[in-house]
């Protein structure tokens, strides 16, 4: 079982923190202990202010956003400890109909603000010799359905950053995973659906588990990888999907 205080003094910036997976991780870290900033566009993030916890408004697929973000970290808690790639988008269109803005746009959210933010996190704790990187990758990433090529496609390049970082990372006592989230019940589908929650839930019916997961059970998973819990784990995708990674397709 973890502990109450487990990340006590840890300093933990998550991107796409505002609802969904980021802020379920936002809420259970700082609930253990840890100090948060947590990244979003949206200004709904500002509602998660409280001691410990500092909300930055922000498009993380800015220039020079990712060295903003871990100088905050630094600038308000004097560290940074762990990262969590969270933030995403889905654009869903069939290939032939999907422009290169709207590949690029699904790239630079979900693969290349990723890497910028890894990479600055990264120079921020090698000094420490320790720390940890958590992305939030996909059963996407392995499995493939029709009108999702950019996001598979991008959760793809995500997860196989998180193995080529990992084996880089380590040798300064960084450990590197990521997540291969199943269909949680989050609002990433508003573009694309009316209700994008409803839907989710709807859809991860057809799981073997038989429904779609609740943020906080990817948090829980999140908050496990970033811990000294998982102190073995380098380079991992954690399939948390409800068993979709290992059906037929």
């Amino acid at each position: 079982m973890p502990s109450p205080q487990e990340f006590a003094g840890k300093v933990v910036l998550i991107t796409g923190a505002a609802s969904g997976i980021g802020r379920a991780v936002a809420l259970l870290m700082h609930s253990r202990g840890a100090h948060i900033v947590a990244e979003d566009k949206s200004l709904t993030v500002e509602e998660l202010a409280r001691p410990g916890l500092v909300p930055l408004v922000a498009d993380i697929t800015e220039d020079g956003a990712a060295e903003r973000a871990v100088a905050t970290a630094i600038e308000h808690f004097g560290r940074l400890d762990i990262l969590v790639n969270n933030a995403g988008i889905i654009i869903n269109k069939p290939v032939i109909d999907m422009t290169r803005e709207e590949w690029e746009r699904v790239q630079n959210v979900n693969v290349t603000a990723a890497f910028l933010h890894a990479r600055e996190a990264v120079k921020a704790m090698i000094p420490n010799r320790s720390g940890a990187i958590v992305n939030i990758a996909s059963y996407a990433a392995y499995q493939a359905f029709p009108t999702i090529a950019a996001y598979a496609a991008s959760k793809g390049a995500l997860a196989q950053l998180t193995r080529t970082l990992a084996l880089e990372a380590i040798d300064y006592g960084i450990r590197v995973n990521a997540v291969g989230s199943g269909d949680a019940v989050t609002n990433i589908l508003n573009d694309v659906v009316d209700d994008g929650p409803a839907f989710l839930a709807d859809h991860g019916r057809s799981t073997p588990i038989k429904r779609a997961a609740q943020p906080n059970e990817i948090a829980e998973v999140v908050a496990f990888l970033a811990s000294s819990r998982a102190s073995y784990l380098v380079g991992s995708v954690v399939m948390a999907d409800g068993g979709m990674s290992v059906t037929a397709g």
